[in-house]
């Protein structure tokens, strides 16, 4: 079934930050929560630090009205910076590959910051574009059903 979430950045502090958000709302996790650790690595890919190994990849919660928040912590040992823009992303897990594609062609028509979409190792087919208004969007499609 389609969804829509929130996908929130953090610089470090997504646990802490989901924690307060558990306790206001008074619901629980949805899924496992992932951290950098759980991924497979690519021997060709970056090299993580212990303490980036434990910062979140990913994390869900439920809020109010069938909502849910997602988020991940973004690492300074990557490059990554916290700012307003890429600080909140609408995520779309829509029912098929076809509107998947549709939609991220459509969106990242003249946008700035396109991830293409991509065979991801959670099961999905995942790209991300900042349109040309300035809004970030991320697509998940899955072809294998989350746990």
């Amino acid at each position: 079934m389609a969804r829509v979430s929130t996908y929130l950045n953090f610089m470090g502090d997504t646990e802490e930050a989901f924690a307060f958000y558990k306790q206001v709302f008074g619901t629980e996790y949805l899924g496992v929560t992932m951290r950098n650790g759980d991924m497979p690595r690519d021997p060709n890919g970056p090299t993580f630090s212990e303490d980036d190994l434990v910062k979140i990849m990913h994390i869900e919660l439920p809020i109010t009205a069938g909502h849910v928040l997602m988020g991940t912590d973004m690492l300074e040992s990557m490059g990554h910076e916290l700012r307003i823009g890429n600080n909140t992303t609408i995520n779309l897990e829509p029912d098929t590959r076809e509107e998947t594609e549709r939609l991220f062609a459509a969106l990242s028509e003249g946008a700035d910051d396109v991830g293409p979409l991509m065979d991801m190792p959670w099961g999905a087919l995942w790209g991300t574009c900042l349109d040309r208004f300035g809004v970030r969007w991320m697509f998940n499609w899955y072809y294998e059903q989350p746990a």
